[in-house]
């Protein structure tokens, strides 16, 4: 099964929009987001621009609760509060409440901190666990354990200086496959001549294997 996964969406439309229609192209089976979408809006844009099931946790920036779950689709648009864990059975993501305890499958969690990534990734309970919040993009394994932040669609880390506030947008397409890594790719939206806005997306190659350290 292939997902593709978002964080930190923070209302960036124009990166958003862009990521979405490589995403469509590259057709996978689900799209999980990590958080940080911001505005009601967004789901509306998820929504148009990805057509399967889409899969969302909480963040902090996440404010409008109420508006924002209104736009829930069952089998569609499905929300978790703060923690989601599935099981990856039959080529689709099923709720690890909810999955036939016979079917053994791929067990991921998702939740938007990285403070709290590291420990259920050390829980021994999932083999992948994906997140957000500070908007760098890593991917570390331990033994067969990934722990994989795809990155901010937004481009952008208020915690740094200067120049190096604007980082690279970026997100991931997870196969789970064993023995397959993750596809990266890096997103670019400028704006040129008349008002219009510019949408380049390509692979993004410069995501290391880090070693998990507990």
């Amino acid at each position: 099964m292939r997902i593709a996964v978002i964080s930190d969406i923070h209302d960036n439309v124009w990166k958003l929009e862009a990521a979405l229609k490589e995403i469509r192209e590259l057709k996978p089976e689900a799209l999980i987001c990590c958080g940080d979408l911001c505005s009601p809006f967004i789901i509306g844009l998820l929504k148009n621009g990805f057509p399967g099931p889409i899969h969302i946790v909480f963040g902090n920036n996440d404010a409008d609760l109420y508006r924002i779950t209104q736009q829930a689709e069952a089998g569609r648009v499905m929300f978790y509060g703060e923690l989601a864990e599935f099981v990856v059975q039959e080529e689709q993501l099923r709720s690890l409440k909810e999955a036939n305890p016979v079917i053994p499958g791929k067990r991921i969690a998702v939740n938007h901190f990285n403070y709290l990534a590291r420990p259920m990734a050390a829980s021994g309970k999932y083999d992948v666990v994906f997140y957000g919040h500070n908007h760098q993009y890593r991917h570390e394994r331990l033994g067969q354990l990934d722990v994989i932040n795809p990155g901010a669609i937004m481009g952008y880390n208020p915690l740094a200086e200067g120049e190096k506030k604007y980082i690279v947008s970026t997100f991931l397409i997870y196969d789970t496959t064993e023995g397959v890594e993750p596809s990266w790719y890096k997103v670019i939206a400028e704006e040129v001549k008349e008002n219009k806005v510019k949408h380049v997306v390509s692979d993004y190659n410069k995501v290391a294997i880090e070693e998990f350290k507990l």
